[in-house]
């Protein structure tokens, strides 16, 4: 049976979220505040959104959007696409496109899977090409064409794509659990680097290493990318080790800013500030990084995993009206323990043993990540 093509505007009511301004003014303890749903809400790896963490007062909903359970969002910029199905309620700022499902006819699990799809994304970023900064709006997404099965065929689609990424979510999950097994034996060995329990002495970043903002060299030049040296933006940050998705040449490089493998690289504004990365290699890097090449008091390896406890601090020492930002003067100033040398060595030795089973996990999950993908491809084709 050859499925019905529609437009997304045929099957969900498309819309953008707004936001009060300044939103701070709007922020309420409030048990009768309303739930404002943010980016740093979805949980990477889940497909729901299902609590918030902050609130806006009543009198916001005017300049902003109410959405509802079993809605859909999208993020409109950057990373567009990729969505979430509610589980509550709650108002939204302009960085979220709400789709709401005109009918019962429309499967949450099915399209989930679809809207999340290689095929959608490529056709957003095609819509959205052009533009200095890729966004997408309700004109763009209203106008996309989806393939629609019958509702029994979308059901059982969902289901053997659900079977298909539990898979993922298992070689995940063991990722996260060896994540936490450096975490609790970082505490065992020094307690929290934060509060310093076992008085360790202490040392700024700018006296223990180098911090360096990065920069990123201009695209109007020539050669500057495409080159041999990783470029890393925040979205290649991946807590525990970088993907970059471009490269510079030396040229490129020379307008930017470069770190040596070992590095802590940080992001410092922005949505995702406090998110980071071990440099593997030779790096260039953005504006919204500061990287840290540790000095001779400091492991590399123990550097990094001590980082990664004052995450929230940056983000708390970076909060802003408007745009989260931690700037280098202040960044640099952060205080954090250094402990024995041949201590931190001894920690640095059970992390290469870990990112070796790490590394391992991640190719598998490569593997069925291309594997899903095909899945997914097969599937709404009417192929599978």
């Amino acid at each position: 049976m050859k499925w019905e093509s529609l437009q997304l505007a045929d099957l969900f009511e498309v819309a953008r979220g707004g936001s009060p301004r300044p939103i701070q003014k709007f922020i309420t303890d409030s048990p009768d505040g309303l739930n404002w749903i943010m980016i740093g809400d979805a949980t990477s790896g889940s497909k729901y959104i299902a609590s918030t963490k902050k609130r806006i007062k009543p009198e916001g909903l005017a300049k902003t959007r109410m959405v509802q359970e079993g809605d859909f969002l999208l993020t409109n910029s950057m990373s567009f696409g990729r969505p979430f199905i509610l589980k509550t309620s709650g108002c939204i700022h302009d960085g979220w496109l709400v789709l709401s499902p005109k009918s019962d006819s429309v499967f949450p699990d099915f399209f989930y899977y679809l809207l999340g799809s290689e095929t959608l994304y490529r056709e957003f970023t095609k819509r959205a090409a052009g533009a200095v900064v890729k966004n997408l709006n309700t004109s763009l997404v209203k106008q996309v064409r989806v393939p629609f099965p019958p509702l029994d065929e979308q059901k059982r689609i969902a289901a053997i794509l659900d079977a298909a990424d539990a898979l993922r979510a298992k070689r995940r999950e063991a990722l996260a659990q060896l994540d936490t097994l450096l975490q609790s034996t970082f505490l065992e060995m020094f307690g929290d680097p934060v509060i310093n329990p076992k008085g360790w002495n202490v040392g700024t970043l700018e006296r223990l290493g180098r911090v360096v903002t990065g920069s990123t060299p201009p695209s109007k030049e020539p050669n500057m990318f495409d080159g041999d040296i990783p470029f890393i933006t925040p979205g290649d940050l991946k807590d525990s080790w970088v993907e970059s998705a471009r490269t510079v040449t030396e040229a490129g490089a020379s307008k930017s800013r470069t770190v040596e493998g070992g590095a802590s690289l940080i992001c410092c504004i922005g949505a995702t500030i406090g998110k980071m990365g071990k440099a593997a290699a030779r790096s260039a890097f953005n504006q919204q990084i500061n990287a840290v090449t540790w000095g001779p008091l400091i492991d590399p390896d123990f550097g990094f995993e001590m980082m990664r406890f004052f995450k929230a601090k940056i983000a708390n020492d970076g909060a802003s009206t408007t745009l989260p930002i931690l700037k280098k003067s202040l960044f640099e100033k952060i205080e954090v323990p250094a402990p024995p040398i041949k201590l931190q060595h001894r920690f640095a030795t059970i992390v290469q043993s870990v990112e070796q089973q790490k590394s391992r996990l991640r190719t598998h999950l490569d593997e069925l990540d291309t594997l899903f993908a095909s899945l997914q491809a097969r599937a709404f084709a009417g192929e599978l």
